[in-house]
């Protein structure tokens, strides 16, 4: 088997498709009306999607108070590093911890959307997935 999809609710999907296509280069696969605004939005790679959705009986939880750790998505940088992050928080987002490197020489750097959830930028030394 492989993943077809990974789901987040939010207060606001189609904002955050928005954002991600515009920012990340995701695209929206499929894209719901009310009331829950189900809108899958998928990589560059064509092979891993988000689904992005609202739902009146479940609240979105407060991601902003949430350890990165708990919950992230992680993107491979294109480019230079700073940069990336540079133009990621002129986008709106925030930077929760800036680019450092881990043993294996990867360059890591986490920010959250404008929404609050984590996401991390990655520039592995080795790529883990090609």
């Amino acid at each position: 088997m492989k993943i077809e999809h990974f789901a987040v609710i939010v207060k606001d999907p189609p904002a955050v498709a928005r954002w991600y296509t515009d920012n990340l280069g995701m695209r929206v696969v499929r894209a719901g009306g009310p009331p829950t605004y189900t809108t899958f939005i998928a990589d560059e790679s064509n092979q891993v999607m988000v689904e992005i959705y609202c739902n009146a009986n479940v609240p979105a939880p407060d991601y902003a108070s949430l350890d990165p750790l708990i919950v992230h998505m992680a993107f491979v940088a294109a480019g230079d590093m700073k940069e990336q992050v540079a133009r990621l928080l002129a986008a709106g987002a925030t930077l929760y911890s800036d680019i450092g490197v881990t043993p294996a020489g990867d360059q890591l750097a986490m920010l959250r959307d404008p929404w609050g959830f984590a996401i991390q930028i990655a520039r592995r030394q080795k790529p883990m997935i090609p």
